[in-house]
């Protein structure tokens, strides 16, 4: 049986699979996978419809890094920890904003799991609103571009940083687009005793408004304009940083996504270009970015 799929219900050019499936082969399939609600939920575990291939349990928006946290705990109990990874799926959704408070404890006690955070930068599975993983100026159902408001107006949440400060050994992000990278970094995670924390780029066909050819030239361009470094820390300390050669301004990662369309046009919209401008020029200074 495959590890993950065929059969599932995602859009067609979806980004999350690649990283399903990639992180469930970079662990041979030795996974127990703890799966909040969102998109990833939604397309796979559909009455008569499974597409996984290891034992999967579907959790609540809030409670992903819970269950994972009591799945381990269970494991270890019964002398059992060795059988399997325990590893969890969740969206930006249930990772920035609903579930923060479960991942946050799982962290803090440090649980032998290792958290997969598929970022596509809103609710996706409800229609596109807003998370507090999308970026600034971005279009969303509740963040509508119009006369006043040109899109999104915060900025993106700082996960990662967030994920460090809480002194676990290992914390990295990393894209669909460079897929043996993630899944060095899934092997990596799993190498470590303790909570391990990944965030993955994944890019939305229908909430970023792109053409599903185009998904995987999205997510590489995230990266080539800084405004999405990959990067990787090991028990507090930055090891990795992935390099750039000739970084690309951002607004060739924005004028292929229907969601920053109107930053083009709209008055205020070269201000938020430049913003964004600013933060992937922050992210380089930052990292270290520019080979």
């Amino acid at each position: 049986m495959s590890l993950f799929g065929p059969g599932h219900g995602a859009c067609p050019g979806c980004g999350f699979p690649i990283a399903v499936r990639g992180a469930l082969e970079a662990l041979d399939g030795k996974v127990i996978a703890v799966n909040s609600t969102g998109c990833l939920e939604i397309v796979s575990s559909m009455y008569g419809r499974n597409t996984w291939g290891v034992p999967y349990i579907h959790s609540l928006f809030e409670n992903a890094g819970a269950v994972a946290a009591g799945i381990e705990t269970a494991l270890r109990a019964l002398k059992r920890d060795k059988e399997a990874h325990v590893v969890v799926f969740a969206g930006d959704g249930a990772t920035f904003d609903i579930g923060i408070g479960t991942l946050s404890g799982m962290m803090d006690r440090n649980h032998n799991v290792i958290y997969i955070c598929y970022d596509n930068e809103a609710y996706q599975n409800t229609g596109n609103q807003q998370s507090m993983a999308t970026p600034t100026g971005a279009a969303t159902t509740t963040t509508p571009a119009g006369k006043v408001i040109p899109g999104k107006m915060g900025r993106k949440k700082d996960m990662i940083s967030i994920a460090v400060a809480h002194g676990i050994p290992y914390v990295a992000s990393a894209s669909i687009a460079f897929p043996k990278d993630f899944q060095r970094k899934v092997k990596r995670a799993a190498e470590f005793e303790g909570a391990k924390y990944i965030q993955v780029h994944a890019p939305c066909v229908t909430g970023w408004g792109i053409d599903g050819k185009l998904t995987v030239e999205v997510a590489r361009l995230a990266v080539e304009t800084g405004l999405y470094p990959l990067v990787e820390y090991e028990n507090g300390k930055l090891v990795r940083v992935r390099k750039i050669k000739d970084r690309k301004p951002v607004e060739e990662y924005l004028k292929l996504q229907r969601r920053f369309r109107h930053l083009f046009k709209h008055p205020k919209g070269k201000e938020i270009i430049e913003e964004l401008q600013r933060v992937a020029d922050e992210n380089a200074r930052r990292y270290g970015l520019d080979a």
